[in-house]
């Protein structure tokens, strides 16, 4: 049985944050815009709420740069990136802003408007259903409207950094 790693500070109680940290998650790139407007941000809480109706859950920040839009247009696409995609991750988090953050990649219109990322494992266009406001981040609920997938090694996001799921699936 392996050790547990310390990570936390002696002097302190474990945060909430401090706790998800250690469940590993998907990384996706959540678009929303056309042209010169468009945006995004790199999330790991892009979550299905329902296959029947197919419905999408993505958990946006008050502060973020791409709510206004994603409230705008009403629409947004999950974009589930593979290993060889941390450089547009690092990007949408925080490394460029607006329509920069598309640089480098290419980038194709879903049947909303939102932008799918050509060799995401999966593009997910939603409409806007509805958008709910909770504390630091509102809860943003769409209609999947067209999907898009293909098969790769995920990009993971576990203790504060980026990583490789690797091993073979069965």
């Amino acid at each position: 049985m392996n050790a547990v790693p310390k990570v936390f500070d002696a002097d302190r109680a474990p945060s909430l944050r401090d706790a998800m940290r250690l469940a590993a998650g998907g990384v996706s790139v959540v678009t929303a815009g056309e042209g010169d407007e468009r945006t995004g941000l790199t999330v790991t809480s892009a979550v299905s709420l329902s296959i029947d109706p197919p419905t999408m859950i993505v958990c946006v920040g008050r502060n973020a740069s791409a709510l206004p839009v994603i409230a705008r247009r009403r629409h947004f696409c999950v974009n589930v990136l593979a290993a060889e995609h941390e450089t547009i991750a690092r990007r949408f988090a925080g490394g460029a802003m607006g329509a920069a953050r598309y640089d480098g990649a290419e980038w194709r219109p879903r049947l909303t408007g939102a932008l799918a990322l050509e060799g995401a494992l999966a593009a997910i266009d939603c409409e806007v259903e509805e958008m709910i406001e909770r504390h630091s981040h509102v809860i943003v609920i769409g209609a999947v409207r067209s999907v898009a997938v293909r098969h790769g090694s995920p990009l993971v996001y576990h203790q504060g950094r980026y990583r490789e799921l690797s091993g073979s699936l069965t």
